[in-house]
């Protein structure tokens, strides 16, 4: 690990401030991924803001029947809340399927969304990667990609977002809130927050320089039956090769977000307008475009039997008639 700084900020928009003017800077909360991409001499950051002093750890009642949960939060706190566990399960199963107890206990809300891929190439700093040295090209296309990108990537990039809980805030229509350095705030809805490779897959999600993730915010209950659906290469610690939230309506309508197979939770909603007619109908609309290798085709009927499973606990028939 190189040598690098280190300071408390006092304010939300101080350590804004703080990073934006500091080339290399970067914020730290509880350091489950950053610290070990620091190790491995990935992230180089010359200075570090810690922001786990700035009272983001709560959960809170929004005006319009939400909640709003803090950056700080802890994983465990977030799954274990009587009102998350309630009217957002969908989002209490996620978290739960993410990780180790321990993990949990330190991981924050802002830093699971934040976090970065766990393709192989990008961790091997004696392979290329455009997302971790731009124009180095990736070694992913054309290597080993089991784990990897099915649709929305790109000639530059074929990593996945590895995370569980942003896949179920995606299905719950969250909403990002943030601070930049001159104090000002913006919500940024959970679609539109990580980006998809195209030419610069560098870049993880829509935040500007200095810009503090502040909080995440869930629109008020939507009801039905909650569902989080995880496919993985071991029972335990081990991200996703496919993963299905999906909220069910008694009625047979729903919303899906797909995880382990894009850059970004993977959602379409004109897809979940075939929920009555089965897993098979949605699928087809929801994988439209993908574009697997030889090692990862398997992912993409892997996502309609993903689905079918959840809509077969929900009690709906799993594939078109």
């Amino acid at each position: 690990m190189k040598p690098f700084t280190y300071e408390r900020a006092k304010t939300p928009a101080e350590a804004a401030a703080i990073v934006a003017g500091r080339p290399g800077a970067k914020f730290i909360a509880g350091g489950t991924n950053l610290l070990d991409l620091m190790k491995l001499e990935i992230e180089t950051p010359t200075h570090l803001v810690d922001v786990q002093d700035l009272k983001l750890d709560r959960i809170e009642a929004t005006r319009e029947g939400g909640l709003r949960i803090g950056a700080n939060v802890t994983n465990t706190a977030l799954a274990s809340d009587d009102r998350v566990r309630r009217d957002y399960a969908v989002l209490t199963k996620a978290i739960v399927a993410g990780a180790s107890g321990q993990l949990r206990n330190k991981a924050s809300t802002a830093g699971n969304i934040l976090q970065r891929t766990r393709c192989p190439y990008f961790y091997d700093p004696n392979q290329p990667c455009n997302k971790r040295k731009p124009g180095s090209g990736c070694a992913a296309i054309g290597g080993y990609s089991r784990q990897l990108a099915v649709i929305g990537s790109s000639d530059a990039c074929i990593a996945t977002f590895p995370g569980d809980m942003a896949v179920a805030l995606r299905v719950l229509d969250a909403t990002v809130e943030t601070v930049n350095p001159q104090g000002g705030t913006r919500s940024i809805s959970m679609a539109d927050f990580h980006r998809l490779p195209g030419n610069t897959p560098q870049f993880d999600n829509t935040l500007q320089r200095g810009e503090l993730l502040t909080s995440v915010t869930l629109p008020k209950p939507i009801g039905g039956q909650h569902f989080y659906n995880k496919v993985r290469d071991r029972a335990s610690y081990a991200y996703a090769l496919v993963s299905v939230a999906a909220v069910i309506q008694p009625d047979g309508t729903g919303r899906v977000a797909v995880g382990g197979v894009a850059h970004k939770p993977w959602r379409v909603e004109a897809a979940e307008a075939a929920m009555p007619q089965g897993s098979r109908a949605v699928a087809t609309r929801l994988m439209a475009g993908a574009k697997p290798t030889a090692d990862n085709a398997f992912k993409v009927p892997l996502v309609e039997r993903t689905l079918g499973a959840v809509m077969h606990d929900a009690g709906m028939k799993r594939t078109a008639a």
